[in-house]
Order: structure tokens, then sequence, then C-alpha cells
């Protein structure tokens, strides 16, 4: 039984106003205990029934508006995480509660056996947008879904699709170190993380690992007669918050180009304005790809992912090759509308590229300060991190300054990683860089 305190707490929440940055202070604030209402809900209602795939502290998050989230005993926190890189527009954005609402008293489904208008409209914009912010300049269609890794497995499918139409034989496909791609069975064999692939092999086979920003290990690896598509982010999230250089990704196109080889680039993560662009690849226009994938920041919170492909792609294609009950919903499909109006507009990009400047300037010196223990500022735009050493305990850093009431989250190669909305307002940049100043001080002390 749930307890009378927990009751009143969580009945207490309902129409509860939220409270401006200005009226209530910083302050610490360690994790719920076992006996907090979220303690009671976790170890009563939740844990017992859920699968043990996460690690979670005793946070119970209820509601949120901008970049700033509160907990069921309504303790505030900074948000620098977006749920992972996906609140990109922030919390409870008003123009998107009422799309969503509007729509859902119009139509949510109707499944891809007939047309709807908003599901039309999203990939004409995704395309047109892209073709004139100077991203993908072969782009021509789109295939809605509904994850990322769901827009994963379909890019590599369609490239399978295109090399085995070339040879059976062309089927092979090669991926990075560092690299994250997803969960399911396609993605994951493209992501050569031992800890995640280990424990589901065998994988799909013919895969091989090539190192990022190393053309000659590529060479090594790629076929004209066996390889149909290899796969990379332009900015690698996962694996350490890592901008693939841009002469690589010139020299990588060009070796596609020579193999009939397709390059697939995938922005879930780095796109749709992280970068300051609203693709990471168009800082190299020399080096488009013939497939982008996105979902993340796409849907604001939503579900939805999206595939992005050039002629010749489509031309393999036929009518039956791939499929989606749930993808190009017209509730999806009008969220992604609006958010790829906001995320393309270079008034929007041009603050995203400000505040990611204010974000390296504060890193820079909380760098400075412990040259020993912080080998560099990584990133790019608002996708950027700290990177330890090995010697330090990263989750330390983690957990001290959820304690203090700013939540961010850790990537390969001991990186502490920093993903807020993008339109994060400036003095939440400057109280959440404040905190974590306090916290690395205070752990490597």
């Amino acid at each position: 039984m749930l307890s009378a305190s927990f009751k009143h707490s969580a009945k207490s929440l309902v129409g509860r106003r939220m409270l401006s940055v200005s009226a209530k202070a910083l302050q610490a604030h360690p994790d719920a205990t076992a006996d907090s209402p979220t303690g009671q809900y976790v170890n009563t209602i939740s844990k017992p029934y859920t699968v043990t795939t996460y690690a979670r502290p005793n946070l119970m998050i209820t509601h949120g508006k901008g970049s700033l989230l509160y907990d069921l005993e309504d303790r505030r926190y900074i948000d620098f995480m977006s749920g992972i890189a996906v609140t990109g527009l922030g919390h409870s954005n008003p123009e998107i509660t009422k799309i969503i609402s509007e729509q859902a008293g119009t139509l949510m489904q109707c499944s891809n056996l007939y047309y709807n208008m908003p599901a039309g409209e999203l990939a004409n914009k995704l395309v047109t947008h892209t073709q004139s912010s100077g991203g993908m300049k072969d782009a021509q269609r789109v295939f809605l879904c509904n994850s990322g890794t769901e827009a994963n497995e379909a890019a590599l499918k369609f490239a399978r699709k295109y090399g085995t139409q070339q040879s059976p034989e062309k089927h092979e496909i090669i991926t990075f170190e560092n690299s994250f791609h997803g969960r399911t069975m396609g993605a994951l064999s493209v992501t050569p993380n031992p800890k995640y692939q280990k424990p589901f092999s065998p994988l799909i086979p013919g895969v091989h690992v090539a190192n990022p920003n190393d053309i000659e290990s590529v060479k090594q690896v790629i076929s004209k007669d066996k390889t149909c598509a290899v796969i990379i982010e332009p900015i690698q999230g996962e694996g350490g918050v890592t901008p693939i250089a841009e002469e690589f990704l010139v020299e990588l196109r060009k070796l596609c180009d020579e193999n009939d080889v397709i390059l697939i680039y995938d922005e879930i993560q780095c796109g749709l304005g992280r970068s300051g662009k609203l693709w990471a690849h168009c800082y190299t226009p020399e080096a488009h790809p013939d497939i982008l994938t996105m979902a993340k920041a796409l849907g604001n919170g939503f579900p939805i992912g999206a595939v992005m492909v050039s002629e010749k792609v489509e031309k393999a294609l036929s009518v039956g090759d791939h499929g989606t009950t749930y993808g190009g919903n017209p509730l999806a499909a009008k969220v992604g509308s609006y958010v790829i109006d906001q995320v393309s507009n270079p008034e929007f990009l041009e603050q995203v590229v400000y505040k990611g400047d204010k974000f390296a300037r504060g890193l820079e010196v909380i760098a400075k300060k412990h040259p020993e223990a912080i080998i560099a500022v990584k990133g790019r735009g608002l996708l950027t991190g700290l990177q330890f050493a090995d010697s330090v305990d990263i989750s330390q850093i983690v957990n001290k300054c959820r304690d203090h009431g700013l939540l961010l989250i850790s990537a390969g190669m001991n990186v502490v990683r920093i993903v807020p909305a993008l339109n994060i307002p400036n003095d939440l940049i400057d109280d959440g860089l404040a905190i974590l100043e306090k916290v690395v001080d205070e752990v490597l002390a």
C-alpha cells in the first residue's frame, strides 16, 4: 500500500503551477529515499513490473517547461540533456502542445494504405528545407517511421536492396569504431561495442569495422564486388561526442563513388540544428550522403523517425520492400512539420551557434583549471562535452550534478555529454555551467 503522504504528493501535482527561474533558487537535493513518495512509487508500482533494462536513480520526473524539469517532490532541475537530444524546442512547448491537441481531435492514424496530408507535407518540407539549407543535394524521397533505430534499419535494407541488384554478393556493410546506430538486430550489428553486441550474437554477417578519420582503414575493407553500404555519424554522439574530420568525409565520399557504395549518414543525434546547421554534413558540401537518417528532435518528444534517400536509392526500391504501421501517422507528421520549420530557420540556427560558443567557452574555463584530468572540450554546436582522463570516474560527476539540480549524461571515451534544448535560455546555461564547475572541482579535489 502507498502511504497517505505519497497519495497527497501525487494528487497535489495536478494543476500545480510552474515556478519561474527567478522564483526558486538552486539548491542541493539528493535522490529521493526509499520511504519518500518517489521511492514508494518506484518500489511498489514501477520497478516490480518493469523489465530490467535500465539502471535508474530514485528520480521520478513529473513535468517540465522549457529547459527545466521537476520531480515528484517538486524539486527543480536544469536540463542539459533534453531527453538525450530529443526535446530540441524545450519541454511542453506551447505550439507543439497546441498542434498535438488539434491533430488528436482531427485524425491520429489511418495507416499507410492511404495518403494523409500531414505526412506528405512533412516529406516535402524535409526534402526542400534540406536542399535550401545546403544539405544532401540529391535528396529526393522520404520514408517516415517511428524511431532512430527503425530509420537505420530501413537505411540498411534500402542499401542492401541497391547492392544486391548489382550482384547477390554485394551485401556487406562498413561501420566505424565508437559508433552507435541502435539496438535492433540490424542497427546493433553496425554498433561495434562488445557490451551491446555480445549478449545477442550472432548478429547479421558481412559487417566490417573501420577506424574513423583513417581512410586507409576503410580502403582495407571496402570492396566494389561485396560492399553495399558505409554508415557513419558525422558527429559521433554516444561514442564520445567526436566530430568526424571534414577531409575524411570527403575522402569517404570519393571512395564510395569509386566502388558504387551507398553512403549513409546517421544524423539521429547530430542533425536537425544541433550542430548549428540543419544537418552536420552541411559543413562539408563535397561529402553529401546517399541516405540520411533522422529521429530524436524531429518529434520534440513524440516518437518519429525518417529516412531521406537520393534518386538512385529510390530507383532500387519497389512496392512492398519495406513498411510500417505507425510510421507517417498524421499526429507525428504534424509535429515534425512544425519542428523542421523552426530548426531550419537561419535566425534560429544563429542562436544555436551563439549558445554553442557560450558552452564551449564555459567548458574551456573548467578544462583549464584541471589540465591533468580533462583531456579535451569536444563537439560542435549544442552537442558538446568534456573528455576526462580514464582515471576519473565520470559517474560521480553526473550523479553529483544531479544532486545539485543539473541533469547531464555520459558518453563513450569517458566524456560528460551536454545536449540541451536548442533554445535553452542563456541564464540557464550560466547556472548549469556554474554547477558543473563546482562539481568538477569537488570530484577532482
